[in-house]
């Protein structure tokens, strides 16, 4: 069987279903508790980490967390739907992978007049 949301192949007693579908495990915390950007609880806990294992910028990201913020620094500016396109995410991974980047204050949103782009953050941006 296959999760209808990260298509991984998963066994029937290792799914659980939510609204018709079938999900595995990670996607099913997902959609309960979706990761949310500006956590002042996770941003503590993220800091705290980075900050006792010595992590500075793209250390201690997962390869793709690592192309997300390396993407964003190239650019300068880039939004979400650009993103999303440029790496083949869907939109919900794409906000999982933000939330992380968010929590350890890497990367931010701004709105630039009715347009929404995410940018590197700065000492002066750190604060949800």
């Amino acid at each position: 069987m296959t999760c209808d949301r990260c298509h991984s192949q998963i066994s029937k007693d290792q799914s659980y279903e939510w609204y018709g579908k079938r999900l595995c495990e990670d996607c099913y915390i997902d959609v309960l508790q979706p990761p949310k950007p500006c956590d002042p609880a996770a941003v503590a806990s993220a800091k705290a980490t980075r900050a006792q294992l010595g992590l500075r910028g793209a250390e201690g990201l997962t390869p793709l967390q690592k192309q997300i913020y390396e993407l964003i620094k190239e650019k300068g500016k880039i939004t979400r739907d650009e993103l999303a396109r440029h790496f083949d995410l869907p939109q919900w991974e794409l906000e999982k992978q933000f939330a992380v980047l968010r929590h350890c204050e890497l990367v931010r949103g701004f709105k630039e007049g009715q347009t929404t782009y995410l940018t590197l953050m700065t000492n002066q941006d750190a604060k949800c």
